[in-house]
């Protein structure tokens, strides 16, 4: 009789050293996934570590007068955990799986084949380099100053329409006798023509000339757009000098909170009212605030700083809903004007409650 039960038991024993051995195995097999969780927050009014390691103001004006601010107004980032180098085991997954601040998902999303870690590294460098422009940009328009923005041409793609009549560093000055005030006023542009050729007025070696190109139809998810086939940038004469110090972090979505930040710097008062805000979001001349990755995390990292509000973009609303961490109250924008005009609620201790949230739709 009691043999049976020794076999039992044997069964089992080897039942257990075999899942062990599967455990182990899947501890260390790399995936096809990396895993998102909360990074680094940094409070735009507050200090940043230079490339020497001092503390120094994130936000620095020269050649206007500033003011002193109070409480917070975080910019989030997200952490990736892996590399096509070294993706996370299994084991390492189904740990994210189970946590609400983590996300997994698949690593061709963010490190595209063929894109080493290197040169998407120095993408997101040049990413943060212009929204900082953009930033600063969208906070000086809207404190009044002249940025005298100047579109200009990196590069024209080969075989598209601008192909040997655009150049590098033709500035764009006007479109069908409309000045270009940016690069997204020229896109625009080229859109409502829809598909008529455009007449660009250019600047090439201190001299204008016009020249007539008709864009070229690309439709991709059932979404038609008109295309040149050029690169932009915007370059800008500011009439004050702004520095931003942020090392070590790439993209562009903390461009909203920067130009929240130099708005606070340059008025009087606290802009947030002494609270603790954090926020993100892409950011343009115009103010046009545009949507960014990982906002569950950024949402998680943002409570974890002590944010009590979050300013989130529309666009990235239908993520929000249902993820936003308790003791958190999200706030929807969609352009610099919304958010200071929340700011403004927060600061006056207003109704909060009544500013638009995820949770409502955009009428």
């Amino acid at each position: 009789m009691e043999r049976p039960r020794a076999g039992k038991l044997g069964l089992g024993v080897w039942a257990l050293v075999v899942a062990l051995a599967a455990l182990a195995v899947l501890t260390f097999l790399p995936s096809p996934y990396v895993i998102q969780r909360p990074g680094p927050v940094y409070d735009t009014l507050g200090t940043a570590k230079n490339a020497d390691g001092e503390q120094v103001p994130l936000i620095s004006v020269e050649g206007t007068e500033t003011y002193e601010t109070g409480g917070t107004l975080d910019l989030t980032t997200v952490q990736v955990v892996g590399n096509r180098e070294r993706t996370p085991s299994w084991f390492e997954l189904a740990l994210a799986w189970t946590d609400a601040s983590r996300a997994v998902v698949p690593l061709d999303a963010v490190f595209p084949e063929g894109v080493t870690t290197e040169q998407r590294d120095e993408r997101n460098a040049m990413l943060m380099v212009d929204s900082q422009h953009e930033a600063t940009a969208a906070a000086l328009n809207e404190l009044g100053y002249d940025t005298g923005a100047e579109v200009v041409v990196v590069d024209a793609v080969a075989g598209s329409p601008a192909d040997g009549l655009l150049e590098a560093d033709d500035v764009i000055t006007a479109i069908d006798g409309t000045p270009v005030t940016s690069a997204t006023a020229l896109r625009e542009a080229i859109q409502e023509a829809g598909g008529d050729p455009v007449a660009l007025t250019v600047r090439r070696d201190g001299a204008e000339q016009t020249v007539e190109i008709t864009p070229e139809e690309q439709t991709q998810d059932g979404t038609t757009t008109w295309l040149i086939g050029i690169t932009l940038r915007t370059d800008y004469d500011f009439e004050v000098d702004v520095t931003i110090q942020l090392d070590n972090v790439g993209g562009p979505s903390a461009g909203m909170m920067f130009a929240l930040g130099i708005i606070d710097t340059l008025t009087p008062g606290e802009l947030n009212g002494g609270k603790e805000v954090a926020g993100t979001g892409t950011i343009d001349a115009e103010g046009t605030v545009g949507p960014i990755g990982g906002i569950r995390q950024k949402l998680y990292g943002a409570r974890d700083a002590g944010a009590d509000y979050f300013l989130a973009p529309e666009a990235n609303c239908d993520e929000v809903v249902g993820h936003v961490p308790d003791g958190l109250q999200v706030i929807r924008t969609a352009t610099l004007d919304e958010s200071l005009a929340a700011l403004e609620v927060i600061a006056e201790d207003g109704d909060v409650d009544a500013l638009p949230t995820c949770d409502v739709p955009a009428t």
